[in-house]
């Protein structure tokens, strides 16, 4: 006996669905959905009214074909727990609105290996752009990347060579920066804590800035404390607790990002510490926790909202691709520094 198919099975929705639904022909649709073409107010409110009545969402795999590119811009980032990269993501979804440019996603875990199969993966479907974190690649993701044929801009870094555009800040600068501002505070003993650096390159950056900063003052780190895994709270509360353990005498405390500093903020205070009289302390990014925090912690902006933006700009061809944009960080001192 033969079975027939489910009732519920249902065959997908056609331009020819939408004509007959609206009452116009099937050209007309399809210029409608694609936005192109003369065609007149109530007409397109029709078509877009039936469309949307019967839930047709069009196939643009045939296009893509067409046209050898599909609208999707790949957007690669490092991490998806770190609190920086929501707020990139919003800069570039913002400006991507009303393009017909869609972002989509990739993580790398900062790992090299794992760009490498994304770019190659989010470059197979011929988006029409690709974003990506930071400056440095494998010889493989390179050339990839400058055989793309279409808009490549790195983001959040400008320390270094780009393969097409750029758009970030000097995280060397940021460093230095940071640390004049504790030495001009009167801090001489200061350590660093952070993550590991092989593949956290914009962090590694910063602490060479400000290491260069402190030999200009005839000083040097006292101490310093590296951790691997992502950043944490508790992270920052056991890092802080081992350096000042180590070397109770240091004075300063430097954070290679906001999550760990704030954790050592709350360690400081747990143990009745004087901040930032006693010990300050200063992290990176400026994220919106630390508003919730008891004190705020010196930081620094890393300018992440406008990152997004001026990135989506020159892959939707609002802005010259490229170039090299760079971006000033603001210091902001908070309760911690004093």
């Amino acid at each position: 006996m033969t079975r027939l198919p489910s009732a519920d099975i249902r065959r997908p929705l056609t331009l020819r669905d939408v004509s007959e639904a609206s009452g116009v022909s099937e050209m007309t649709v399809s210029r409608v959905l694609r936005q192109r073409g003369d065609v007149s107010e109530a007409t397109r409110s029709r078509v877009l009214e039936a469309a949307r009545r019967l839930g047709y969402v069009p196939n643009k795999i045939a296009g893509a074909l067409a046209s050898s590119r599909v609208n999707l811009v790949g957007v690669i980032i490092p991490s998806l727990s770190n609190l920086v990269f929501p707020e990139v993501m919003s800069g570039i979804s913002e400006q991507l609105e009303g393009t017909g440019l869609q972002p989509v996603v990739g993580v790398t875990n900062y790992s090299p290996d794992q760009e490498e199969k994304v770019i190659y993966e989010m470059l197979s479907w011929r988006p029409s752009g690709l974003i990506l974190a930071g400056l440095e690649h494998s010889d493989a993701s390179r050339a990839m990347l400058a055989q793309a044929g279409v808009p490549v801009v790195e983001i959040m870094d400008i320390d270094g060579p780009s393969v097409d555009s750029a758009v970030g800040i000097s995280h060397r600068r940021a460093g230095r920066q940071m640390a004049e501002a504790i030495i001009a505070s009167g801090y001489r003993r200061i350590a660093f804590l952070g993550t590991r650096m092989p593949n956290d390159h914009r962090a590694r950056k910063r602490l060479e800035g400000f290491e260069e900063a402190l030999a200009l003052a005839g000083l040097s780190l006292v101490d310093r404390e590296f951790y691997s895994g992502s950043s944490a709270l508790l992270k920052g509360r056991e890092m802080t607790e081992t350096v000042l353990k180590r070397s109770p005498d240091i004075d300063f405390l430097y954070y290679s990002n906001d999550m760990i500093g704030a954790g050592g903020l709350l360690y400081c205070l747990a143990q009745g510490l004087d901040v930032p009289g006693q010990v300050g302390l200063a992290g990176f990014n400026g994220v919106d926790l630390l508003e919730g925090l008891p004190r705020r912690l010196a930081t620094m902006d890393a300018c992440r909202l406008e990152i997004g933006r001026r990135s989506a700009e020159i892959v939707a061809g609002r802005a010259i691709a490229g170039q090299k944009i760079e971006l000033f960080p603001v210091l902001q001192t908070g309760d911690t520094i004093r």
